[in-house]
């Protein structure tokens, strides 16, 4: 059956065109690279953060407030080297700015603590 141009079945055609032409092709591969790199960068961040916070003696919440602070450098700069146009790099937000927080909150106590203990 043959639609005419004002009917809704073509109407409906071109919204399922438009919507393909929309869709974004991910690599599954360079996904999961870009998420090892900043797994990597927030480990290594959180890392010189714990250091440099027990170097500084900073006890209680100071400390913490400082990890979030190094946490929100690290994704601006993450966000910052995709030039913002972070749905070609990754598949969303939350993968940049929320995960690693926890892993490296680990690493930043344990590094955080070494050098007040030592001292």
């Amino acid at each position: 059956m043959a639609a005419r141009s004002g009917s809704p079945a073509s109407a409906s055609e071109k919204k399922l065109s438009n919507i393909e032409n929309e869709l974004l092709a991910f690599s599954a591969e360079n996904l999961q690279n870009n998420m090892k790199v900043t797994f990597y960068s927030r480990t290594f961040l959180s890392i010189i953060g714990g250091v440099v916070a027990g170097i500084l003696g900073l006890t209680g919440l100071k400390g913490f407030i400082l990890y979030f602070i190094i946490m929100a450098v690290g994704s601006l700069g993450v966000i910052t080297k995709a030039k913002f146009d972070i749905h070609e790099y990754f598949d969303s937000w939350n993968r940049v700015i929320l995960d690693g927080i926890t892993g490296g909150l680990m690493s930043f106590v344990l590094f955080w603590t070494y050098p007040s203990a030592s001292s």
